[in-house]
């Protein structure tokens, strides 16, 4: 059977764990709320997204300066050709 100094002891350390999870869960509503709406986070998406933006239009350019050079390319081809041919 149960003595009453047991049953403070037991009440005590419930006491204790009750306030550890409160600040377990205090402490994981602060990082949920910093994570995603923090201004360095902000921050860091606004980067990314510019970045992405940057990455697409040097894409673009790339491609666009392949298909230049491509079209040189033929074009000495062609008028090489025609040379040997005269």
């Amino acid at each position: 059977m149960m003595t009453s100094e047991d049953l403070n002891r037991l009440s005590d350390e419930n006491k204790k764990l009750k306030k550890r999870v409160e600040e377990a869960e205090g402490e994981n509503t602060i990082i949920k709320g910093i994570g995603l709406n923090s201004p360095e986070m902000k921050a860091l998406q606004k980067e990314n997204y510019n970045l992405k933006k940057d990455l697409a239009r040097e894409k673009e350019d790339h491609q666009y300066d392949n298909l230049v050079h491509e079209n040189e390319l033929k074009s000495m081809k062609s008028k090489k050709h025609r040379m040997n041919q005269k």
